[in-house]
């Protein structure tokens, strides 16, 4: 694990300050001898030896952690709804269904380090009472897949999975679960769903899986990233992590940049530094000759944000006061030689594709959205066409649906017609697009880094 010294603190983005990523580029990293030479599983060991279970919450507790999958919750109260005094088993579920458009952080965390994902899986069981745990993993994903599967094998080969980890009397093991491509299973409960072999639609809550999970029993649920934080909080306390980041907003996280700009990359920045420095200083900027148009913050499911507001700060509440939400972690960048209408109606395509039906005013709020931004690229909108994205964006948001699913729809449609009315009413009432413009003809072959590279922050 990372030296806790090797990070400067209040550097806000400005310095190396790797907690996640500290061994990444370690060759054969994948591999269970290679990952323990680095300090692998000596916090498991630590927590199975010298900590009881309410000892590990706490710790988790003080870190501040909040959820990297999305909802940004705090991890150790999360912690605390799945029921001690309730016989039976209890399960630990990692969510790596990764398919939030713009978002690779996960598979970037599981292809380097699959066995920082792992420990972090066997330390949270040990802390809510479970010994079993599952991961289910996008379908889609073939070499994170692979690298997790002879990962377990080589824990249960060690004996760290198995009736006695590390000699203690606690028995621990965990199965992989691949997923079936569908983007719904992001969601918890429909996650739930698929994993039990139905099909993946959400469920109404309450009650909340912390107390019926899966196959009915308390079911604790957490984001690979989030679970990958666990070995240095107990390496290192809860209160030397909270030292990075900011009040409510604590640690580090990664980030997936991509779009327009000239590095794009998977990069851990300390929660606070501003968009303006990912972005820009990182991740490059937007090509030469261009500016940046729009971002949106957190995956496609975000409120986009416009240039003005780069200088927002990556802090999760910040982001929420602004309009916006952290999410995922996906930063897609915009430059100004595109147009925000063509975005969105291709987002919205994405999004009523992969409705699971259940809710009507996803399943059908999603079609008429399509079918609106259709005429109005076709040359055949009007007033009446802005007006009836109005009211699908207020029909399929504000917690009309079972899952968030139709707030990202209605989100895309607000948040575009908040900021870029004018590109809107430029299309459905003149029937013209200014903003686009024709692309460069390069017969050079691009070599562009691979998307799930690390960049230094």
């Amino acid at each position: 694990m990372a030296d806790a010294g090797a990070a400067l603190r209040g550097s806000h983005g400005l310095e190396r300050h790797h907690l996640l990523t500290a061994d990444f580029g370690t060759p054969d990293l994948h591999r269970l001898d290679v990952y323990r030479r680095c300090g692998g599983y000596r916090s498991l060991e630590k927590a199975l030896k010298e900590m009881a279970p309410e000892e590990v919450h706490a710790e988790v507790k003080a870190s501040g952690l909040r959820g990297r999958g999305g909802a940004g919750f705090p991890t150790g109260t999360k912690w605390g709804f799945v029921p001690k005094d309730v016989p039976g088993p209890r399960y630990v579920v990692v969510n790596a269904d990764e398919s939030e458009p713009g978002t690779s952080k996960d598979r970037y965390l599981m292809e380097n380090s699959p066995h920082l994902v792992l420990e972090g899986a066997c330390i949270a069981a040990y802390a809510v009472g479970a010994h079993q745990a599952w991961i289910y993993i996008r379908g889609e994903y073939d070499r994170p897949h692979r690298l997790l599967t002879d990962a377990i094998g080589e824990l249960r080969t060690e004996g760290i999975l198995g009736p006695k980890p590390f000699g203690k009397d606690y028995p621990l093991d965990i199965q992989m679960y691949r997923g079936h491509g569908a983007y719904i299973c992001g969601e918890e409960t429909a996650l739930l769903e698929s994993l039990e072999g139905k099909r993946a639609q959400p469920r109404s809550r309450p009650p909340f899986p912390a107390v019926k999970g899966a196959w009915g029993r308390p079911t604790l649920l957490n984001n690979v990233e989030t679970l990958a934080n666990l070995a240095w909080i107990i390496e290192h306390g809860g209160a030397e992590y909270a030292r990075f980041g900011r009040e409510r907003s604590r640690g580090t996280r990664l980030l997936s940049v991509s779009g327009n700009v000239e590095r794009p990359g998977v990069y851990e920045i300390e929660l606070g530094v501003s968009f303006r420095h990912v972005i820009m200083e990182l991740a490059g900027g937007p090509p030469p000759g261009r500016r940046v148009k729009v971002f949106w913050p957190g995956g496609s499911s975000a409120q986009v944000l416009p240039e003005p507001m780069l200088d927002l700060s990556t802090d999760l509440d910040e982001i929420a006061r602004a309009g916006s939400m952290a999410g995922s972690g996906g930063v897609i960048v915009m430059d100004d030689a595109h147009c925000v209408v063509k975005a969105a109606h291709r987002l919205l395509r994405f999004y009523a594709h992969e409705s699971c039906g259940k809710c009507t005013p996803c399943r059908t709020g999603g079609d008429w959205a399509v079918r609106t931004y259709e005429r109005i690229l076709s040359a055949e909108g009007s007033a009446v066409d802005l007006e009836i994205l109005d009211r699908i964006q207020e029909s399929v948001q504000y917690g009309r649906c079972l899952c968030a699913l139709g707030d990202s729809a209605g989100q895309v449609i607000a948040s575009t017609m908040q900021h870029f009315r004018d590109e809107y009413e430029e299309h459905a009432l003149r029937n013209e697009c200014s903003a686009e413009v024709p692309r460069r003809l390069d017969r050079t072959p691009r070599t562009e880094p691979h998307p799930q590279q690390k960049g230094a922050s």
